[in-house]
């Protein structure tokens, strides 16, 4: 087939001196509709059956290129000699892509989690979000809903389970099983491919090993020393400082505010709801968690108060104060300190913590109520609650000397 455009022509196309659209040949049915807005490809040829002329139409040019535009022309010749009608296909495909757009897990994710948070506590909303963002969207999301394999979920929390975050592997795979439910119950996927994983092939392995953690004094000592020379923000640093003094978990620290301190007490209160715990027993939210403060974390937040204190969260996000910092932040603070995540992980203060103050005679009653682990003896539970306060407030401030001890001495 002889073409007759060139990139010059093209360029140079205007319409007719009457300001009638000029229509230029390529031949083969090919030409480009010339306007004073737009150039756009066309291609006449007549339908099959009833010999009717058609047009379709290919896109604007310099978007299609000349190059382009003869590509798809020649795709649509072709179409037409297998008897299919070129502009009919692309209506079909383009309700097929509508379709899988529709459909791709990215979307009905999206979906469930628009219908579900609403129930759901201001953390466990955080929690879910950044599930989804960090570790389950960046593999799955493109995906349509029922191509995604147990082999893709697997190799998903597979992912999570390498950085040593097993906890995390058995909530992503909570999270994509309730959203292909959803999904199900819809009718927007044919089945859950998460329901064929057994949890434990999938995470029970990794997800025993514990969050690394420091436990050597030396170490723990330059640990102090790099805390208190730490380049970043000021609230950063603090909240580094009090993940070492108070044995809290991650997010229990970061979504805390004033209103817990009682400064002249010297307490922290957290109600169950911000603590890990059973979803009915945070909706009943009928129990807290007090900690007591030792003179440096009252010092600590002391000297924050001025700079967070008008604000709900005491470490707000440097991205507005309307939310807390986010899960990363303390992690990264340690990475730019040089500690990797097989070293120091911001969970792994608690684990020092407790191996040091068991290793220094401290009664381990008292410990695992300081951490706020779940006693198995309901009866013990409910006796410790209270019996280990003085205990506790003793311990903690022993363990701020200590870590003030550590401080002090070089590392040469």
């Amino acid at each position: 087939m002889k073409r007759k455009l060139t990139d010059s022509i093209i360029k140079a196309a205007k319409p007719k001196p009457d300001g009638n659209p000029a229509n230029l040949s390529d031949g083969g049915g090919l030409y480009l509709h010339v306007t004073a807005n737009h150039k756009v490809w066309r291609y006449n040829y007549r339908r099959l059956g009833d010999g009717k002329m058609q047009t379709l139409t290919i896109g604007k040019y310099p978007a299609i290129s000349l190059k382009e535009a003869r590509e798809q022309h020649e795709s649509a010749w072709q179409l037409r000699e297998r008897g299919l009608d070129p502009c009919q296909h692309k209506q079909m495909s383009r309700a097929a892509a509508s379709e899988t757009g529709r459909n791709t897990f990215v979307v009905v994710a999206q979906e469930w989690l628009a219908r579900k948070k609403d129930g759901w506590s201001e953390s466990h909303t955080e929690r879910t979000e950044g599930c989804l963002n960090r570790d389950i969207l960046p593999w799955l999301g493109k995906l349509h809903i029922d191509h995604i394999t147990p082999h893709d979920i697997i190799k998903v929390a597979q992912r999570v389970e390498e950085r040593g975050a097993g906890e995390t592997a058995r909530r992503v795979k909570q999270c994509i099983d309730q959203i292909y439910r959803y999904a199900v119950t819809l009718h927007m996927a044919q089945r859950n491919p998460a329901a064929d994983i057994q949890y434990p092939p999938v995470s029970s392995t990794l997800s025993q090993r514990s969050f690394a953690a420091i436990t050597d004094p030396a170490q723990l000592g330059q640990l102090m020393r790099d805390i208190d020379h730490y380049q970043g923000t000021f609230t950063v640093r603090c909240a580094l400082q009090l993940s070492a003094l108070t044995m809290l978990r991650p997010g229990e620290l970061r979504h805390a505010e004033w209103a817990e301190i009682d400064f002249e007490a010297a307490t922290w209160t957290i109600e169950i709801r911000r603590m890990k715990a059973r979803t009915h027993i945070k909706r009943a939210n009928q129990t807290v968690h007090i900690v007591p403060l030792a003179k440096q974390a009252l010092a600590t937040l002391q000297e924050l108060h001025p700079l967070t204190g008008h604000f709900k969260y005491i470490f707000p996000s440097a991205r507005g104060a309307s939310r807390c910092l986010s899960e990363n932040t303390v992690r990264a603070a340690l990475r730019t300190m040089g500690y990797d995540n097989d070293t120091m992980t911001a969970h792994g203060f608690r684990s020092t913590a407790s191996s040091l103050l068991n290793e220094l005679g401290w009664n381990p009653d008292a410990v695992e109520r300081q951490l706020a682990h779940k006693d198995t003896n309901p009866i013990r539970g409910i006796y410790n609650r209270g019996k280990y306060m003085e205990e506790r407030r003793q311990m903690l401030q022993a363990w701020a000397d200590y870590l003030d001890s550590l401080r002090q001495v070089s590392n040469t």
